[in-house]
């Protein structure tokens, strides 16, 4: 019993910053065997998002090999740092103390967002900022309520706005919530921005767990090992049974 508090205080903070303020987490249904995804996905995060979120315990080169880049071209369009070498940690030039002087908070590192929050947190975050001019920035998010970071994807997206429909409710008209939607002057259609999304969140889920798939493959076969292994020992419990009988 001591021992399942001790395990549920620990991980009692992350299940809390997962959580997301009630809102229902929509399924990112990311797919870590599809290369072309992984590929699209660390361009968007390269060119959006890399600007204050790095991912300091990964490699440029690691990221080329693993999502079939030739380094030629990681370095020529999806490095920007002129002076990064193809071997390099995947770091960004803002400082800790220009971060919090920007946005109130240190900008974390995003290597391993995707084992903390989750993808479905993730995919649901990037999908619920809407227009807010009370908000530094002019937006908020209704997944993590007055959040400090701009809406770096509102360019992809364009200009998102919570929709409500009018109720009567006990003889009184209220509002309630619907969703939020685009004003239609992004570059990419509702459905291409949810995709996009998806190749994002793709990423940043390899990006927590580069050898997930090696992992499950690896796990395969040590199951079929202990299968033929337990096969065995049972026809060697066999065997030695039969001479004491």
């Amino acid at each position: 019993m001591k021992k399942r508090l001790l395990v549920f205080i620990a991980l009692f903070p992350f299940w809390v910053m997962a959580s997301g303020n009630g809102v229902p987490l929509d399924a990112a249904r990311n797919d870590l065997t599809d290369k072309a995804s992984l590929q699209r996905g660390a361009k968007i995060f390269m060119n959006y998002c890399l600007g204050c979120h790095a991912t300091q315990y990964q490699r440029y080169e690691r990221v080329a090999e693993d999502l079939g880049i030739p380094k030629v071209l990681m370095m020529e369009n999806l490095v920007f740092d002129s002076n990064a070498k193809i071997g390099d940690l995947i770091t960004n030039a803002i400082t800790p103390e220009d971060a919090s002087a920007f946005f109130g908070t240190p900008a974390p590192d995003l290597t391993l967002v995707s084992r903390v929050r989750g993808v479905d947190w993730i995919y649901t975050y990037l999908r619920s900022f809407y227009a807010d001019g009370a908000r530094p920035f002019g937006v908020n998010n209704a997944l993590f309520p007055n959040v400090g970071m701009p809406y770096v994807l509102e360019s992809l997206q364009g200009t998102p706005v919570k929709r409500y429909e009018t109720l009567l409710v006990d003889g009184e008209y209220i509002e309630e919530f619907t969703e939020i939607a685009s004003l239609g002057n992004g570059e990419l259609s509702p459905d291409e921005y949810d995709a996009s999304v998806r190749d994002l969140v793709n990423f940043l889920a390899y990006s927590g767990e580069p050898m997930k798939l090696e992992r499950q493959r690896l796990g395969f076969w040590v199951i079929g090992f202990l299968l033929v292994f337990l096969i065995l020992t049972l026809f060697l419990k066999k065997e030695y049974w039969r001479d004491v009988h």
